[in-house]
């Protein structure tokens, strides 16, 4: 007799299980986002190689692309950590702090643009600017080649990766190695995505309400696509103004780039791709719980006040993004030589 209700329980759950798992919001979802591919896909002029994503590696833990010799992409964007840093905005050279919170280098490569104003239109054009930002590796061109030339390991593996180049080791080419690695960066296998290759019961019944809100409500409306996001450029407030500390005043988004003035604070939609693993959120990193982001956004962009409930399932859908995380090996680097630039520690470069 026990064994019969075990039995009987058990069918009824899975029953009211399937009940609640909704075939026409999986065709709905699928008009709207696609699953991340288990391979990166390949840039025209630039095709992935064993030499190249090997040196593209390297160069993404390589701290000596820095003045400091202190700052490589791995630091605030730890493969370690979803690919971000967990800090409110980035420190860079001589303990300076970045203007803007550093998005993550995971599943980028499906953003229209890198940076949060767009200002790169890929990632070898995005891997060029902290290099030589001031606030950030505070380093020349000139300095990273001639980095870069002294260890005569990477003079070695630029060749390998660069064979038709008359000469292999340029600052371009640095770029387009740590292009071709960061597109291996993916986390595919989330539940939904899962879900949206067919799997009923990939999301429970919270996060599946929570997903039809998501659409209902509008978020879609900015994010969509293979990232969730990062596929178009929005107003921060479209119908509210959020504080000023999460909307500082003084950064003025795209229109730093544009100077169009409807692009006044204007900014790519981030991918929400592993959201629950990259705190704090926004370009402003003020705000550290999800939920909360979740609610803020209701207000600001669709000029909603999602109830409790509601904000509850919407994060809840958002937690189902989490895919499978990257194991990277971390690289041995090339040893120091006489000849190699020395490490400059001071804010003016001196």
């Amino acid at each position: 007799m026990i064994r019969k209700t075990t039995l009987c329980l058990a069918l009824i759950t899975l029953m009211s299980s399937l009940a609640c798992a909704s075939p026409e919001l999986l065709e709905q979802s699928k008009t709207f986002f696609k699953p991340i591919p288990t391979t990166p896909p390949q840039f025209a002029g630039n095709p992935a190689t064993p030499d190249k994503l090997l040196l593209g590696r390297m160069l993404y833990f390589e701290p000596r692309l820095s003045a400091s010799s202190l700052i490589s992409c791995q630091t605030c964007h730890n493969v370690g950590l979803a690919g971000a840093d967990m800090q409110e905005t980035s420190t860079g050279h001589g303990w300076q702090k970045g203007p803007r919170n550093a998005p993550t280098t995971f599943n980028a490569v499906f953003n229209q643009a890198q940076f949060w104003d767009g200002r790169a239109k890929d990632l070898a054009e995005q891997a060029k600017g902290p290099v030589q930002a001031s606030v950030e590796m505070n380093n020349t061109p000139e300095q990273v080649i001639a980095t870069l030339r002294s260890l005569p390991e990477y003079v070695e593996l630029f060749k390998k990766a660069f064979p038709k180049d008359k000469e292999p080791l340029t600052f371009d080419n640095m770029a387009l190695a740590i292009e071709d690695f960061e597109a291996t960066l993916l986390t595919p296998d989330s539940p939904f995505d899962r879900y949206l290759k067919g799997d009923l019961k990939a999301l429970s019944d919270t996060e599946e309400e929570g997903l039809e809100l998501f659409i209902n409500k509008g978020c879609v409306g900015c994010h969509s696509g293979t990232n969730i996001g990062g596929t178009g450029y929005f107003p921060f407030g479209v119908v509210e103004k959020p504080a000023s500390d999460i909307l500082p005043l003084d950064d003025t988004g795209r229109f730093k780039v544009t100077n169009v003035a409807a692009d006044e604070y204007v900014f790519r939609s981030p991918s929400l791709r592993n959201i629950a693993l990259t705190p704090p959120y926004f370009h402003s990193g003020k705000v550290w719980k999800l939920l909360d982001s979740v609610r803020i956004m209701g207000s600001a962009q669709l000029g909603i006040s999602l109830s409790e409930s509601d904000a509850a399932q919407i994060t809840a859908f958002l937690k189902t993004l989490t895919g499978e995380q990257p194991r990277i090996e971390h690289p041995v680097l090339p040893p120091q030589q006489d000849d190699t630039p020395r490490p400059v520690l001071s804010t003016t470069g001196s």
